[in-house]
């Protein structure tokens, strides 16, 4: 005979084996609770997290046991505080909940050390690291060569989307310019999700707003509400020195951090591999 779990009962097992779990693996002194007294167990007593998270000890032994209702979000979050949960078991938590993960505001401001590493791997790939919002954090030399100093640039001049809607002469040594208005609503659609991602906190906002004031392109693709994560394509640019560059784009992310890393590879069948090699060598210290 084959038993078939519902959905919502599967989930609220799951749910109530994962509290218990956290719980077990809980030290008392952990949690700030005095650790003296014979226990059965190393981790915290059910009456022990109700309380932390200001819940009856009944309602709390009927979410363990998988009985009780799908809880709020507002529990959920007492729950997380009292068990001490890291985000990831924080966002595993709200989703076996059914509830999407809250939306966390930390802004990440230094460069993430494994994506740094990776930016400067290889001396001949241009890249740069940015944050979410697609403000540079860092250049290595061959980006640099090709676009120019935009890590440390002054108010939103180092940010890419500003760039892109405010400087026309920059946009054009960029790709071609049958290609200037998918890459535009490409950003603005990326920008849209980022925005709701950091939960519409004063730097998104702000950087939108002046945005909008800056670029009626920028405006009138805000007002169409698209909406998709950035993705790569490919890049043709004129190098005054070297010639033609047909490049493949590669988006490396972080599990530490919200960042990005873009990486500029050479396409296969072409000569730019060739001259980037010699591009590095021109801008290379003699």
């Amino acid at each position: 005979m084959t038993i078939t779990v519902a959905p919502r009962t599967a989930r609220l097992a799951e749910l109530g084996d994962f509290l218990r779990r956290r719980r077990d693996a809980l030290a008392p002194h952990e949690a700030g609770l005095p650790g003296g007294g014979r226990r059965r167990a190393p981790g915290l007593r059910r009456d022990e997290v109700a309380e932390l998270a200001h819940l009856s000890v009944t309602y709390y032994e009927r979410l363990e046991q998988g009985r009780g209702p799908h809880p709020s979000a507002a529990t959920l979050s007492a729950l997380s505080a009292a068990l001490r949960l890291t985000c990831d078991q924080r966002d595993h938590l709200f989703r076996l909940a059914g509830h999407a993960a809250p939306v966390t505001a930390e802004v990440d401001e230094a460069p993430d050390p494994g994506l740094l590493s990776l930016l400067y791997a290889n001396p001949v790939t241009p890249g740069y690291l940015a944050d979410d919002l697609g403000t540079i954090l860092a250049q290595n030399p061959m980006n640099v060569a090709l676009f120019g100093v935009f890590a440390g640039a002054p108010g939103r001049e180092g940010n890419l989307a500003w760039r892109w809607f405010t400087s026309p002469a920059w946009r054009a040594t960029l790709e071609p310019g049958q290609d200037h208005e998918q890459t535009s609503r490409a950003t603005v659609a990326d920008l849209r999700a980022v925005v709701a991602q950091r939960g519409y906190d004063e730097a998104s906002r702000s950087l939108v707003e002046a945005l909008i004031g800056a670029s009626d392109e920028f405006a009138r693709m805000w007002d169409e509400h698209d909406v998709a994560v950035l993705h790569c394509s490919t890049k043709h640019i004129r190098e005054e020195r070297v010639g033609a560059l047909d490049l493949d784009c590669v988006i490396a992310t972080s599990p530490h951090s919200r960042q990005r890393l873009l990486l500029l590879h050479p396409m296969t069948g072409t000569e730019t591999g060739t001259r980037l090699a010699r591009l590095a060598s021109l801008i290379s210290p003699s």
